[in-house]
């Protein structure tokens, strides 16, 4: 695997992160597409744990919320879209590496994608510099969504169990029906159901997302 290209490497530094070794941070922007032994998988696996223990540590030092409330707001900020989002803030789309056909799939606007990718480069700067460094990254890119609204309305999810069990009703029960599109360009359908009342389907581009898509539909129809 080669290094990066220098327009890739400036932009990596302009945001904060500390490359040094080139191979890693290529490896980290990699999509499996691209047919190299080596991608982003492991790197995601890696930086999940640290954006889920920089944001926790976050709201935990901000405030006295309850632990129901603070894991409220940890979900909606460490989520797949909330990932993709400060991705594409930073312009992230343009140095993402994909193979041809799933750059011309679309494959650098996808969700799932960029909040991979935006997942290893924090696993990336965690190998390079530690903790502290990609916390301090954590708290630069991720500002404005913990200082905005994301989190504090109740999950949908949430809110329908909490209705089903207001309402004497079986828990809700969630059911993949169909899962369509190559890998980096998925789309999963969920229906979501309680008995004696009704239905809900929605599709979206991971199935948590789908699952949260159905549930708001339901409460939207039957809450």
């Amino acid at each position: 695997m080669t290094g990066l290209p220098e327009p890739t490497r400036q932009w990596l530094a302009d945001h904060g992160f500390s490359v040094q070794d080139e191979h890693l941070w290529r490896e980290a922007l990699t999509h499996g597409s691209t047919g190299h032994a080596r991608d982003y998988d492991r790197l995601e696996f890696l930086g999940d744990r640290v954006l889920g223990l920089a944001i926790a540590d976050w709201l935990y030092s901000a405030g006295d919320d309850d632990e129901g409330k603070l894991a409220q707001r940890l979900n909606a900020l460490v989520s797949k879209g909330a990932c993709a989002k400060v991705a594409r803030v930073m312009g992230l789309p343009d140095h993402v590496l994909l193979g041809k056909q799933a750059r011309d799939d679309g494959a650098a606007q996808s969700d799932n994608i960029l909040g991979d990718v935006m997942e290893a480069l924090l696993g990336a700067e965690f190998i390079e510099a530690g903790f502290d460094s990609a916390r301090a990254i954590v708290r630069r890119h991720w500002h404005d969504d913990v200082q905005g609204k994301a989190g504090h309305s109740k999950h949908p999810k949430s809110a329908l169990q909490e209705w089903a069990a207001g309402n004497q009703r079986r828990p809700p029960e969630y059911q993949l029906v169909d899962r369509s599109g190559p890998d980096h360009k998925a789309r999963f359908t969920v229906r979501v159901s309680v008995h004696n009342v009704g239905q809900a389907d929605a599709t979206a581009g991971s199935k948590q997302e789908a699952e949260t898509a159905a549930a708001r539909l339901f409460m939207e129809r039957y809450g």
